[in-house]
């Protein structure tokens, strides 16, 4: 059962930011860092991706591990109530991310997904922009 209120919870749901999160700004930081200049949530691309290499016509999609459902991931663990309404929502949000991905690669983007928790080891996260940038 919920503590808060309807009222409380839905103000507790609109600070949830859809761009320019922590992790995405972190994801920021390091690509910059490592001497790639993108740009940020091109609304003319599916998906407005998160970051944008134009010119390698690459993405990148910064996604929370709860709310895009990261299998495997101890973040991404299920609310216990109201599933009637998590359960479809969290089933839309997955279906949409691979739609994106496949809209984009149909347009000859080729993208990449960066995991909340994947940001935490830098050295690592450096290593796998690198890598998908440099392919």
């Amino acid at each position: 059962m919920d503590v808060l209120t309807p009222d409380q919870r839905r103000k507790c749901m609109s600070h949830i930011r859809a761009k320019n999160t922590k992790p995405e700004l972190a994801v920021r930081r390091v690509a910059h860092a490592l001497g790639y200049r993108f740009r940020v949530h091109r609304t003319d691309l599916p998906g407005k991706p998160d970051l944008v290499f134009p010119s390698r016509r690459k993405v990148i999609f910064v996604h929370g591990c709860f709310w895009h459902r990261h299998e495997g991931c101890k973040l991404a663990s299920s609310p216990k109530s109201n599933l009637d309404y998590w359960v479809p929502k969290f089933e839309r949000t997955t279906e949409r991310d691979q739609s994106n991905i496949e809209k984009l690669s149909e347009k000859g983007w080729n993208s990449y997904v960066i995991w909340e928790c994947e940001i935490r080891d830098v050295e690592l996260l450096a290593k796998s922009i690198v890598t998908f940038l440099d392919s």
